[in-house]
């Protein structure tokens, strides 16, 4: 039996949603091409691993061969991505891509950094297109930079203050993925994706002490005290400044503070609420 379903290529494969949407798809049979530098953890032999570097144009043809929609995330770590990703979906669209779904974030408007001019490019040349915009993840705290201070400081630091934010889960955020990638007729948006709730992360640190039973605070720090920390840990300085900024957008805007019905109207469930990852993980 021929499967005549499209085929998609899947950036950022080991990412946290990369990862997800690529398990979605391949769960209800759909062809699934994983690409990146490195052999994704999951992958087993059954599937369809290509070699895939942004900054090597070489790489782009194989990854596109006989892929019909590509899902993408932005090269990490680059202030300036659309530098190699406006090539790639110029080929992409030359060799018959018709949908793209591109990964990008509610903090980030239309014509703001780092997405902005990749989400304009798709928005005015893709066929078909969706921009994913999530709050932040739920997922940071057990699979990202938190996990380590929280086991080993029982800290979680941000420089948000009593800001809040709509923490969604990666779980959700690939749900509305898969179904922009897989729906008959094109969505042609930009989705802004949150969780069922906003909270700031000292609630965050609240509902995992009293969850996981283990004393969890929140310490606020100061926008050159974050930053410093981040380019400690091996951050461009450029790179550390714009997620600073972020997080002073959250404190004396409000920035994050909204609660969207995204997920319910794209995939007909309800968002996780973070104390129901929480203990679910």
């Amino acid at each position: 039996m021929i499967n005549n379903k499209p085929v998609t290529l899947v950036t950022g494969a080991n990412g946290k949603t990369g990862s997800r949407v690529a398990a979605k798809l391949q769960a209800h049979q759909y062809p699934v091409r994983l690409a990146g530098r490195k052999q994704p953890i999951a992958a087993d032999s059954g599937n369809d691993h290509v070699y895939f570097d942004w900054y090597d144009s070489e790489t782009y043809g194989p990854a596109l061969k006989n892929v019909d929609h590509v899902y993408l995330v932005v090269p990490v770590m680059d202030m300036n991505p659309e530098k190699v990703m406006i090539p790639f979906i110029k080929e992409a669209l030359w060799s018959g891509v018709k949908r793209f779904v591109l990964l990008g974030s509610a903090s980030v408007d239309e014509d703001g950094p780092i997405f902005g001019n990749v989400h304009q490019y798709l928005k005015e040349q893709a066929p078909e297109w969706t921009v994913l915009r999530p709050s932040y993840f739920m997922e940071n705290f057990t699979e990202g930079p938190h996990r380590e201070t929280m086991k080993q400081l029982g800290k979680i630091y941000s420089a948000a203050g009593e800001g809040k934010i709509g923490f969604v889960s990666a779980d959700d955020i690939a749900a509305v993925a898969y179904h922009a990638l897989t729906d008959v007729i094109p969505h042609n948006t930009a989705h802004l994706i949150t969780g069922p709730e906003t909270l700031s992360y000292g609630q965050v640190a609240a509902i995992i002490s009293r969850v996981w039973n283990q004393s969890v605070e929140h310490e606020s720090l100061s926008d050159e005290e974050l930053r410093n920390s981040m380019i400690r840990a091996g951050m461009s300085e450029d790179y550390a400044v714009a997620l600073a900024g972020l997080d002073r957008f959250i404190r004396e805007e409000g920035r994050e503070d909204q609660v969207t019905d995204t997920v319910l109207k794209v995939t007909g469930h309800s968002p996780v609420t973070l104390e129901r990852m929480f203990r679910q993980s």
